[in-house]
């Protein structure tokens, strides 16, 4: 059975997420990604291929090095998703403000 990926599962994690980072800036092959962390290289490939299977990141060859680079627009989905509740918990906030300054009167 195949494992469903998503973006919220891929940014849930602190190593994936700098991942992110380093690759905003400029395309890296897997050795200079591996060389940010403390962790092993094969534990650096299985973030980098759920990044890619999230559509975080895209891989493309040139000679024999495999490039990754961000693929940005994917994090919309995050973006709407806590924009939403972003809203929903101002109003709720806001209408406690008020609740509290009437009730203070």
């Amino acid at each position: 059975m195949e494992k469903r990926r998503d973006v919220f599962q891929a940014i849930a994690d602190p190593t994936r997420r700098e991942i992110i980072n380093l690759l905003a800036h400029k395309s890296l092959n897997l050795n200079a990604i591996a060389e940010n962390f403390q962790t092993s290289r094969p534990t650096i490939s299985q973030h980098v291929k759920l990044l890619q299977e999230c559509g975080l990141i895209v891989i493309t060859k040139q000679g024999r090095e495999r490039y990754c680079r961000a693929h940005l627009a994917k994090l919309t989905e995050v973006a709407l998703w806590v924009n939403k509740y972003k809203a929903f918990w101002n109003a709720k906030l806001d209408a406690l403000e008020d609740f509290l300054d009437r009730t203070e009167k």
